[in-house]
């Protein structure tokens, strides 16, 4: 920590000041709100939760840390400003690499720990700190020590920038804060993006094999950057502090910012988007979109039942699953999901077991296929009505995003309109749709929402035949008279 220095005419409440601020993160965050703003910060005990684990991180006591934590809960201003800002004071050579999912708020935080260190309350705490005169960038600054605080979008260059020394003790960090923009989280390209940046790009940066990293941000899918490092997606151990909204005792984690009452509106309203941003649990207990639980599983298929089997293909073989979900609408008009065909495969791998199901299926089943947009997507599809030739197939461009073609289907499952075939695949379904929209794979609910679709449309002549099965109830009805 930084030596009191001189006592440069302060009183003795200045000088303990100084060396309280000085040796104590969340003492010095609160000096300083207080000094800028002119009133006390509103603090909780969250926030001496994360000062003390970024402390451990200054000390060598935890490599590597992540904090999850709902949005506007003071997480940038406290790992990212003043945490640079602090750790610059006692050491004034340090190298930081400060990263977000917008470039422009990467530089914003970068400034904003600029000015902070440039404030009069901070000479009071490091009198000896100082500005490099020709550092006056809003993404690349220095000290005079040759420190350096270098701020950079997810996907940007850092080309020629290190993060941390090569030597015992604090040196700089990689501080990562919200990798992810809300709004993309649920694009599997867009996030998988992130997660190679940091593992090809980033995590190179580091001078040291002990420069340390901290990413703090908001949950958002089960495979964001988070769930990924905390699956052990880069092989290391990772220290976790997890701070949802909603206490695991019902209390609020932050009642200034947020009632018990607040949160439980804001769950009811958007459960799946409360789950991970104020949850940090990327999936509702009782389900997101779906609510899987309430599906009778049955052991038989009524008989008069039509069947349509509804596909979805991977974009590759070691990613995604190619799914083919069976659903059938009975005499009655209930749902029931028939049969779940799911696997991993080459192009012709998928084309045999698209042949073979429908073989198995019989020419009773009807068959529905995407096609993607492009010339490609035209010509696959051609080929697999091919391949199919003598079934009933229908190939269709997919219409909307995933949510909204999954939601009638989650509608008629959710009023418990939606039955089971008691089977193996079960559980890996029930599983898939409780996690939708956010969990790692969707191909059975887009297969299952395709199939639903399709019946739910005139493609194959089905609302006929639903008006033939109510001309036919109402003359037995009256028959019955």
């Amino acid at each position: 920590m930084a030596s009191l220095g001189s006592s440069d005419g302060l009183d003795y409440r200045q000088l303990a000041i100084r060396a309280e601020a000085a040796a104590d993160l969340y003492f010095f965050s609160r000096f300083m709100f207080k000094s800028r703003k002119g009133f006390k910060w509103r603090d909780n005990w969250h926030h001496r939760v994360i000062c003390d684990a970024l402390m451990k991180v200054y000390l060598g006591e935890i490599p590597r840390l992540i904090i999850n934590i709902p949005p506007r809960y003071s997480k940038t201003e406290l790992a990212v400003i003043n945490f640079m800002a602090w750790a610059l004071g006692n050491c004034p050579d340090a190298e930081f690499i400060h990263t977000s999912y917008s470039g422009r708020l990467a530089a914003g935080n970068s400034w904003q720990t600029r000015e902070l260190v440039q404030h009069d309350a901070y000479r009071l705490v490091f009198p000896d700190f100082a500005l490099r005169n020709d550092s006056q960038a809003r993404d690349d600054w220095k000290t005079s020590k040759d420190g350096t605080v270098y701020a950079v979008g997810a996907g940007g260059t850092i080309t020629g920038y290190g993060a941390g020394k090569d030597r015992e003790g604090f040196g700089g960090a990689i501080i990562v804060d919200d990798p992810h923009k809300a709004d993309e989280a649920r694009s599997d390209v867009v996030r998988q993006g992130v997660i190679e940046w940091f593992q090809n790009t980033l995590e190179s940066r580091k001078n040291s094999r002990n420069t340390p990293i901290i990413v703090i941000m908001q949950r958002l899918h089960e495979a964001d950057l988070s769930g990924w490092l905390l699956g052990g997606g880069n092989g290391e151990k990772w220290a976790h502090i997890c701070l949802p909204a909603l206490q695991p005792d019902g209390s609020a984690l932050w009642p200034h910012k947020h009632t018990v009452e607040d949160l439980l509106l804001m769950q009811k309203a958007a459960p799946y988007t409360f789950a991970g941003q104020y949850g940090q649990a990327p999936s509702a207990p009782e389900g997101n979109i779906f609510k899987p639980d309430v599906m009778p599983i049955v052991d038989a298929i009524p008989e008069g039942t039509r069947i349509v089997r509804g596909w979805d293909f991977a974009g590759s073989i070691d990613g995604d699953w190619t799914v083919g979900g069976a659903l059938g609408v009975t005499p009655a008009g209930r749902y029931i999901i028939t049969d779940i065909v799911r696997f991993r495969g080459t192009p012709d791998v998928v084309e045999q077991s698209l042949k073979n199901t429908a073989d198995r299926d019989g020419s009773g089943v009807r068959i529905s296929i995407p096609q993607d947009p492009g010339q490609a997507g035209k010509y696959q599809a051609a080929n697999f009505v091919k391949v199919l030739a003598g079934k009933t197939v229908n190939a269709s461009p997919e219409s909307g995003d995933k949510i909204t073609r999954a939601e009638p289907f989650a509608a008629q499952v959710n009023v418990g309109n939606v039955s089971m075939l008691r089977a193996e695949w079960n559980a890996d379904l029930i599983s898939e749709m409780r996690l939708f929209p956010n969990g790692k794979y969707d191909d059975q609910v887009d297969a299952m929402s395709r199939s639903f679709n399709e019946h739910n449309n005139n493609q194959f002549g089905m609302l006929d035949y639903y008006a033939q099965l109510a001309a036919q109830a109402k003359a037995d009805k009256e028959k019955a008279k």
